[in-house]
């Protein structure tokens, strides 16, 4: 359906990339494949810091995501990396300290219109500041924490996917009435 070859991009980013960031990652890649995006777009996070560099999922995040059917053993944490401010379509923020230091970091205003708090997409929430957005580091507590992170990025999942699906069709639709091929890379690069 769309081009392969420049997906739309999303990425997830937390603090350290063993909990909430790469949830979420997997959370969305799992949503988009099952809405039948899985080749128009492509979902990776990144942490704040390097804390947390090189070493895998959070036992318990992966717990969380296996009851869910969803496999985490691949993932390695790592950290921001500034060209993702232009290489990303999406900046997804897990809590409001992110979402700052984002915002602190990005270059410009174009890429300040990317970042966005994850949970800005749970309809539950709508017209909240984003200081009341924010999903707190289920890292310092147990089990029952990493359930809550799950159910807080649970919620906001289907508004990400529909607004992607949004994004996507209004870059076709306006290709196509340009006689362009669509290609979405392109076409957010001059919007």
């Amino acid at each position: 359906m769309y081009s392969a070859s420049s997906p739309y991009r999303i990425i997830t980013v937390c603090t350290g990339n063993i909990c909430r960031s790469p949830m979420a990652e997997l959370m969305l890649t799992e949503a988009f494949d099952a809405g039948g995006l899985g080749g128009a777009v492509v979902v990776d996070s990144a942490g704040t810091t390097a804390y947390e560099a090189g070493h895998p999922i959070d036992p318990r995040a992966a717990r969380v995501l296996s009851t869910h059917r969803i496999h985490s053993e691949k993932h390695v944490a790592r950290s921001w990396r500034p060209e993702w401010f232009r290489e990303r379509d999406l900046i997804l923020a897990l809590d409001v300290d992110h979402y700052g230091w984002l915002h602190e970091a990005a270059p410009d205003s174009q890429t300040l219109a990317k970042i966005r708090m994850l949970r800005s997409f749970d309809p539950s929430v709508t017209g909240r500041s984003t200081l009341d957005l924010g999903i707190e580091d289920p890292w310092y507590g147990g089990h029952h924490d990493f359930d809550v992170a799950w159910d807080l990025i649970r919620a906001a999942v289907p508004g990400i996917v529909a607004h992607t699906r949004a994004v996507l069709a209004a870059e076709r639709l306006g290709a196509e009435q340009h006689g362009q091929h669509y290609d979405p890379q392109q076409v957010r690069s001059i919007s």
